[in-house]
């Protein structure tokens, strides 16, 4: 898989841009604040429909302007297919699969798969559960695309469910309002059964690549393990070495309504969902300690692109390989980890590098380079990917 044109219109800092990629290895060069990261930013969206940098799309749009557009030509196994997203300021957005509208942009996702390596990752390692999460979820519906659906029903039902707990208080309980929230126990423990159900196909699988990738970068470190973390599922379906079962859908829903009967008093107490995959957690583990709150900084480091480094050989060997995205990370590794993930760029179909300097990226790479430089006023900076023809003008322009 690679990305054969990537466009984008008042995306961040890029007013436009249209740019021709080739498989291989292409890395954008310039100092920090010239908009490289962006254009990484806008080709995880494509993915993911959702940024690594922030939870809300609005900041995506240019300052000034009411719209962003990003779109790409997505070659996979010979087969092209056009994809774009329009970012609407205030309303839902809107999305194209070769120029024809979908019903929701959702019905994009896994026409383009991604594995992105960046700085923020170090929140896997040392930030709350919900980052841990979302990687799962992300990882996951990169796998099975309906799987968004699922997350979004969950979601909204969460919400709605949560409303209801807050408005039946203890003093306040009627039939209506028990009544209402069988219905609502029943419909969070359907959507919640598949998100589980994937989650721990997840974990099982992941676990072999992500102990492998460790092992190489740190070699002289604690072996690195992951399993899912749950309150209320039977510890037998969190072991990481039990293999999935077609009926696991099924049992976790009648877990997840059983789980949500006998809560069901604490949560009018507190007005708040206190079971469901909203309050699970990926347990990253350093031999017997857990990574969080253990690890040194190099070996948060490796455990981040550990986890990158494995989902990337998962999804490959699952039949179709990711665009790798490698997003200033190669300055914040020491010669082992750099060596590492050099290896595996190595060996990819397409890597989107970003680097302030060319020095950053490891010369096996051999990466085609990409110069952004950025023009104008400083709160309203557009960034250009330089010609050869401008930086021999401003070459000159500097001798003079």
């Amino acid at each position: 898989m690679f990305i054969r044109e990537l466009s984008v219109r008042d995306f961040r800092s890029w007013e436009h841009a249209d740019l021709e990629l080739s498989p291989g290895r292409t890395v954008f060069l310039g100092a920090n604040g010239n908009g490289k990261t962006n254009l990484l930013e806008a080709v995880g969206y494509l993915a993911t429909l959702g940024s690594h940098r922030v939870s809300a799309d609005a900041p995506l749009i240019r300052m000034g302007a009411t719209q962003a557009r990003i779109g790409a030509t997505v070659v996979n196994t010979g087969r092209e297919l056009r994809v774009d997203v329009e970012l609407k300021a205030g309303s839902a957005n809107r999305a194209q699969i070769n120029r024809s509208p979908v019903r929701r942009s959702r019905e994009i996702l896994g026409i383009l798969q991604t594995v992105l390596f960046a700085p923020e990752d170090l929140a896997l390692v040392r930030g709350d559960p919900g980052e841990r999460r979302r990687f799962l979820d992300e990882l996951s519906t990169a796998r099975l695309p309906r799987l968004a659906g699922v997350r979004a029903d969950y979601d909204k039902v969460l919400r709605q469910r949560s409303a209801l707990l807050k408005t039946a208080g203890r003093q306040s309980r009627s039939r209506a309002d028990l009544g209402t929230l069988d219905v609502w126990d029943g419909h969070l423990a359907e959507h919640a059964a598949v998100l589980l159900a994937e989650r721990l196909r997840l974990v099982h699988d992941l676990y072999p690549h992500l102990s492998q990738a460790y092992r190489s970068i740190a070699p002289e470190s604690r072996p690195a393990a992951i399993a899912y973390r749950s309150g209320y599922l039977p510890r037998e379906l969190l072991d990481p070495a039990r293999v999935p079962d077609a009926g696991d859908a099924q049992l976790l829903h009648e877990i997840m309504l059983r789980e949500l009967a006998a809560a069901r008093n604490r949560e009018l107490d507190r007005g708040v969902c206190l079971v469901g995959p909203h309050r699970d957690d990926l347990e990253l583990l350093l031999g017997s300690a857990p990574a969080k709150g253990f690890a040194s900084h190099g070996e948060s480091w490796s455990f981040a692109l550990a986890l990158r480094l494995a989902s990337f050989e998962l999804l490959r060997g699952e039949g179709s390989e990711p665009v790798l995205l490698l997003d200033d990370v190669f300055a914040e590794l020491d010669r082992r980890r750099r060596t590492a993930l050099a290896e595996v760029a190595a060996g990819a179909e397409q890597v989107l590098i970003t680097a302030a300097v060319a020095e950053d990226v490891p010369m096996e790479l051999a990466a085609e380079p990409l110069r952004v430089h950025t023009t104008g006023e400083a709160d309203r900076r557009t960034s250009h990917i330089v010609t050869e023809d401008v930086r021999h003008a401003e070459d000159m322009h500097r001798s003079r």
